[in-house]
């Protein structure tokens, strides 16, 4: 079963869209706690404020049974605000806790003379590691984006893509079978198609 954790994200239906053009099966929808038994994978879509986001998840009681999971070895990927949860903490309008699966934090872009916040549209990815998650991406490989925050891994060696705007920031991460990613393969075409069809072949 391939649990989609559902709590009322703006980005759900593209993500569903995109997957069943893969032919995905056993796709759930998972709200509550118990609907996540039987998982063999877990993908959290998200776009908007992290605290509110984290606060449904909690109310739903999700979050102990996703940090139990992703222990367990179920392979799980992030999508922009699921990438975020992954850590310990962000900024975003105050101090919110995540899951705490990853070390780091999540804050907001400096404010930069010539670029715009929220960072939005295609950007190039730069690999920093072999990863299946990104087999047959090619180097020069570009993604869309959307968002104001962004991660900051406290362990250099869980980030798997660098992007530049302004700074260079981590635009994905991998420890183990954790995956998340701050783009949005949804709305990335043929490159994030690539990507989510890696990530059902685990």
């Amino acid at each position: 079963m391939l649990a989609v954790i559902d709590y009322g994200a703006g980005n759900l239906r593209s993500v569903m869209h995109a997957l069943h053009h893969l032919n995905a099966k056993e796709v759930v929808l998972v709200q509550h706690a118990d609907q996540l038994r039987g998982a063999h994978k877990i993908i959290l879509p998200g776009v908007g404020a992290f605290g509110a986001g984290m606060a449904i998840l909690r109310e739903r009681q999700l979050v102990e049974p996703l940090r139990e999971a992703v222990a367990r070895g179920i392979p799980y990927l992030g999508i922009c605000l699921g990438m975020q949860f992954l850590f310990e903490r962000s900024d975003e309008m105050g101090h919110h806790e995540g899951l705490g699966i990853l070390e780091g934090y999540v804050t907001r872009f400096p404010t930069f003379a010539d670029l715009k916040v929220p960072h939005m549209g295609w950007n190039k990815l730069t690999a920093t590691k072999a990863s299946p998650l990104l087999n047959g991406l090619a180097d020069d490989s570009y993604a869309y984006f959307v968002h104001s925050y962004y991660c900051v891994p406290t362990h250099a060696q869980d980030t798997l893509i660098l992007v530049d705007y302004g700074i260079s920031f981590t635009a994905a991460v991998q420890r183990e079978q954790i995956f998340g990613v701050q783009f949005h393969p949804e709305k990335s075409q043929r490159v994030g198609l690539q990507l989510l069809s890696n990530f059902l072949a685990l």
